[in-house]
């Protein structure tokens, strides 16, 4: 139930974003998901896209430096205190919350979380022991075998 996610590293400057979201598209990839974090002097974009192996290499013949990630989907009830109640099982377990995003409308009445967690394979054991919904790739049409 393992994800590959494209990180991607810009520069803080006018435009970047511009255009690595413009090769992208530009390759027929579509953005599945996405978030932008700073640091002082680059960003990181980090996407769940609909071709992986494509969209790394148009980013590295752009001379964007890229890299491939392993993160987990859940589904939750798109209601209050459900983020919650997925965290409590993984906090009992000691497992560490790297980063995650968030998306709603994935369904009418769910939303999805995006997480990197400092250990997958036990928190996906953990998340599935307690009834969670876990999302694979063909749920976001993710293409993630090479080209």
């Amino acid at each position: 139930m393992k994800l590959k996610q494209i990180s991607i590293f810009l520069e803080n400057s006018p435009g970047r974003l511009y255009e690595a979201t413009r090769a992208l598209g530009e390759a027929g990839i579509n953005l599945r998901a996405l978030t932008l974090a700073e640091a002082s002097d680059y960003g990181v974009l980090r996407l769940l896209v609909s071709d992986v192996p494509k969209a790394r290499r148009v980013m590295m013949e752009k001379h964007f430096p890229a890299r491939v990630d392993e993160v987990v989907a859940v589904a939750i009830s798109d209601k209050a205190g459900s983020l919650a109640d997925v965290l409590k099982p993984l906090m009992d377990a000691n497992i560490s919350v790297q980063y995650m995003y968030a998306f709603a409308g994935f369904t009418s009445d769910s939303a999805v979380m995006i997480f990197r967690f400092s250990e997958t394979d036990k928190a996906i054991d953990i998340l599935q022991q307690n009834g969670m919904t876990l999302l694979d790739s063909k749920a976001f049409g993710i293409l993630e075998s090479a080209e």
